[in-house]
């Protein structure tokens, strides 16, 4: 079982709204999984990875193969309040899920 999070390079987010960002997806991914995928990440370590992406419009095509798979995914939108305008799109998460399953659909890019 695996979860990869995938972040956007190209907006510019400081450290911190990287990692509220990363957070929300992980989390909001988790709450779309079933009961038994989620006890059984959980069970299992919780294994994470975090990615990177260098644009939307990769996340949205990222986020159409993780459906395709019958993966949980989730895409955050940032609510504006801070570094970025409302509604830009931050991250990506895919996951939980089986390992192979999260890595046909995100194994192809680096880590942060």
């Amino acid at each position: 079982m695996k979860q990869a999070i995938v972040a956007r390079m190209d907006i510019g987010m400081g450290k911190g709204k990287l990692a509220a960002q990363v957070a929300h997806a992980s989390l909001s991914a988790y709450e779309d999984a079933d009961r038994k995928t989620r006890n059984e990440w959980k069970g299992s370590g919780q294994k994470k990875v975090v990615l990177k992406a260098n644009s939307e419009r990769e996340l949205f095509e990222l986020a159409d193969k993780a459906e395709r798979e019958g993966l949980p995914n989730a895409i955050i939108r940032d609510a504006g309040h801070t570094q970025l305008e409302p509604g830009t799109v931050t991250a990506l998460a895919v996951g939980p899920g089986d390992e192979e399953l999260v890595d046909r659909v995100t194994g192809d890019l680096s880590l942060l």
